[in-house]
């Protein structure tokens, strides 16, 4: 994909440095060729594909101004990184992307020098690049700190404590706004681009700074003189909101045109203090499918570059997500009071269908995970009854809010996570490897772990009818394969059952790993339970299998460490029974990038790892009977 004849000008980038020769017609000719490059090369690995099309020539431009690495560039999410990637030595490494020991789907500070972050959520890279450019100033440094930002993750609190924050500092910071929904302003064009180019260049600069200086000895003209320059911004940028925060604001531009782009960022080079710049930029550009449906597209799988065409998945059973979705539909066409909320997850957490059924039922806050738990519990304090459709990894951004709001008045909540455990290629920024843990330490809440599709389906009604706060924790991707029973049936709270009845060892699985540990027990003719229940723990059926076999083996798709296992050893030490246990489960490491087969051998959670982590804890405490303290 990288020989000569098809991309000659990409071909002979392999630094940033390579392209700062290049006028405005060959930079244009390049993202041609970066355009074309990132469609083929994402066609066969998967990937994030839109947003990466929409920033082609604003990657291009931020390398050819600034003296990158040595200037910082700030991705957020960094689901557009890839053309940023291309270009910094890693183009030939792009057939690895998001697999095992390949290139991670973020940018990465391991990685490359030019990854001066490590991301994956929303909404942090103007902190870290604000942290940088005090640094900076600390250093007394000319280096510039640039923070690149969707529009979709400017709706984050977070995003705005740092534009706060920055606006009130003299860092020199420039945040430029990725605008690639229009959300803002449609005001782009010729005109607006003109303005940008007039508001950003060195005169509008002198003349503003210099009559601070001559009218701030009269504060009642320079008053009426700043108002008047608001007012003209008014007319051509949307800007007053980051004026008022202390940002010299500047657009919106076009962000496919390179000439404006290089213009401007060349004069916003040369300004000191915040700035602030606003593009617009299609998301998908240059690739139809990708522009036509651009949510298809985000994360995408492995398709035809020439047509756009998706591979075809074989026909099997449905996900977990798409279980969820059936059930949440089921259950507010019998209960009016149910309310559908996702921070900005909607086609990824499986409400699409439940929006278009109960559009005045369905809430999507934006990327305000915080938001979304508290709007959760004022719902309930006056008879609604949400459910709250949230990864695992986002719910860690609204922990306290988990803790304060919900559990601590004990409100009745339901909280439906989904990628809990290994999700694979996304990384460790994406994997669920810590909700167990720390759900399991808050007080009032209820947490299930399904092994199957249907039992997904019962605890999610379980958890709905129970009065307090409860969290279903269900993993990517499809299940083993389990009838699904359409009615609303719940299960007892804190019930597990046995599965397979063995001796001497005893299998306590908590959730996807039931199958693992079938055929692990088939090895040692071994009992199996299925747990079901991470919290209330069935203790009654614990102390039965610690009465009836000589090794416990717990098994999640969680981190040891506070997770399932260390329940069941608490409750052990808490009834006074010595056993031998095994607890098995997710390293004290974070998981990298890689399939979730290759995960699951990697952590030791496979059939095969699991035998063999057994018979090495046999050779070394060999079975002896329970003891049982008095």
């Amino acid at each position: 994909m990288s020989d000569t004849h098809e991309f000659p000008l990409l071909a002979g980038i392999n630094d940033p440095a390579d392209l700062r020769e290049f006028s405005s017609q060959e930079l244009q000719a390049l993202a041609q060729e970066l355009r074309q490059f990132l469609v083929h090369s994402v066609s066969q690995t998967g990937g994030h594909l839109a947003a990466g099309l929409g920033t082609v020539e604003l990657t291009l431009a931020l390398h050819h101004v600034f003296d990158t690495p040595n200037d910082r560039l700030v991705w957020d999410v960094g689901h557009q990184s890839y053309p940023h990637k291309i270009i910094t030595g890693r183009r030939d490494q792009m057939p690895s992307l998001r697999q095992r020991d390949g290139l991670a789907g973020f940018p990465k500070r391991e990685e490359s020098p030019y990854d001066t972050f490590g991301v994956g959520h929303s909404s942090t890279s103007i902190s870290a690049a604000l942290g940088m450019a005090i640094a900076a100033q600390q250093e007394e440094s000319d280096r510039r700190v640039i923070a690149i930002i969707g529009d979709g993750a400017l709706t984050a609190g977070m995003a705005f404590e740092a534009l706060n924050h920055a606006g009130d500092l003299d860092a020199n910071l420039l945040v430029i706004l990725n605008d690639n929904d229009m959300s803002i302003s449609p005001n782009v064009g010729g005109m607006s681009n003109y303005f940008a180019k007039v508001l950003s260049g060195k005169l509008y600069s002198t003349v503003r700074e210099g009559s601070k200086k001559v009218l701030g000895v009269m504060p009642p003209v320079w008053e009426l003189a700043r108002r008047a320059e608001e007012h003209m911004k008014g007319m051509v940028a949307p800007g007053t909101l980051f004026e008022e925060l202390g940002f010299n604001y500047i657009g919106p531009i076009d962000g496919h045109d390179l000439s404006t782009l290089v213009t401007t960022l060349r004069n916003l080079r040369a300004l000191k203090g915040p700035q602030f710049l606003h593009i617009v930029t299609t998301k998908g550009k240059g690739f139809t499918p990708a522009e036509e449906n651009p949510c298809t597209y985000h994360g995408v799988g492995r398709f035809n570059p020439e047509s756009g065409k998706l591979e075809k998945k074989s026909a099997s059973g449905p996900t977990y997500t798409q279980v969820f979705s059936d059930w949440l539909c089921d259950m507010a066409a019998q209960d009016e009071s149910l309310m559908g909320i996702t921070p900005a997850m909607r086609e990824g957490s499986g409400l699409v269908k439940f929006a278009e059924q109960y559009p005045k039922r369905y809430f999507d806050v934006g990327i305000a995970e915080q938001h979304a738990v508290t709007l959760a519990a004022g719902m309930t304090c006056d008879g609604l009854k949400p459910v709250v459709a949230i990864y695992s990894t986002f719910l860690q951004r609204a922990y306290d809010q988990l803790i304060h709001d919900v559990a601590l008045q004990n409100l009745p909540v339901l909280f439906a996570i989904d990628r809990a455990g290994i999700v694979g290629p996304d990384g460790p920024t994406h994997a669920g490897s810590f909700d167990l843990s720390f759900l399991r330490a808050i007080p009032n809440m209820v947490i299930m772990a399904p092994a199957d599709e249907n039992e997904c389906r019962q605890m999610l009604t379980t958890g709905f009818q129970h009065n307090g706060p409860a969290a279903v924790r269900y993993p990517r991707g499809q299940g083993p394969g389990a009838k699904i029973d359409t009615s609303l049936v719940s299960l007892p709270v804190g019930k597990g059952k046995i599965e397979r009845r063995g001796q001497r060892i005893a299998f306590l699985s908590f959730g996807a790993l039931l199958p693992e540990a079938l055929v692990a027990a088939e090895h040692y003719d071994a009992t199996v339970a299925n747990m079901r229940f991470i919290k209330p723990l069935d203790d009654g059926l614990l102390l039965e299998l610690a009465a009836n076999h000589d090794l416990l083996v717990t098994l999640e798709d969680n981190v040891v460490m506070g997770g399932a296992g260390s329940a069941v050893n608490e409750s052990l030490a808490a009834h006074q029974k010595l056993i031998p246990v095994l607890n098995l489960g997710l390293p004290d490491r974070f998981q990298e990038h890689g399939t979730r087969e290759e995960l699951l051998t990697d952590a030791g959670l496979d059939s095969n790892a699991i035998i063999a982590a057994i018979d090495a804890f046999l050779d070394h405490e060999p079975l002896a009977k329970t003891v049982t303290l008095a």
